[in-house]
C-alpha cells in the first residue's frame, strides 16, 4: 500500500477590503480538493507589504496566485498591480482582478498593466462560488506556474 503524497498548499493573495466578500471567497476555496491557504488583507499597502515581506509579514509566504479587488483603501488595486508588474520578483505572481466595476476603463487598464485576466464578481452567490472555484481551478489545477524557487 502506498502512502499518499504530501502536497505543498498552494498560497493565495486575496486582497479585499470587504471582510464578508473575503469570507465568500473563502467558503468557496474550501470546498474543493486542492490544498490551498487563503491569506487576506483588506488594503492596498498591507497587500504590498504582504508581497514584499515587510513589518509584521515578514514571514508571508510567496503566494502562487494574487485575487485583486480594485476599490481598495490606501492604494487602490491598479496602484497594487502596477508595482506587482514592475517589480522583478513579483511580477511573474498571475494577478487576477476581481472585481465589482464593469467599467470598460477599468479594464482596459487593468490590461494595460499587465494584469493576467479582469473577471466581473457575479450578484447571486451561486455564481459568484462557481466563478471563484473557476478561477482556482484554471489557476492551480491547469496552467503551470514557476515554483517559489523560480521566482527569487
Amino acid at each position: 500500500m502506498t502512502e499518499p503524497q504530501l502536497v505543498k498548499p498552494v498560497d493565495i493573495l486575496l486582497v479585499e477590503d470587504s471582510p464578508s466578500e473575503a469570507e465568500l471567497v473563502h467558503e468557496a476555496l474550501a470546498s474543493d480538493k486542492l490544498n490551498k491557504r487563503l491569506h487576506v488583507v483588506g488594503d492596498g499597502e498591507k497587500a504590498m507589504a504582504f508581497l514584499r515581506r515587510q513589518g509584521c509579514y515578514k514571514e508571508a509566504p510567496r503566494p502562487e496566485l494574487i485575487l485583486l479587488d480594485l476599490n481598495l483603501p490606501c492604494k487602490d488595486g491598479h496602484e497594487v498591480l502596477a508595482e506587482v508588474k514592475t517589480d522583478k520578483v513579483l511580477r511573474r505572481i498571475p494577478v487576477v482582478v476581481l472585481t465589482s466595476s464593469q467599467d470598460q476603463g477599468d479594464v482596459l487598464r487593468t490590461y494595460s498593466l499587465h494584469g493576467n485576466c479582469y473577471v466581473i464578481k457575479p450578484p447571486d452567490l451561486d455564481n459568484f462560488f462557481h466563478v471563484v472555484r473557476s478561477i482556482a481551478d484554471f489557476w492551480l489545477s491547469i496552467v503551470a506556474l514557476p515554483s517559489d524557487e523560480m521566482l527569487r
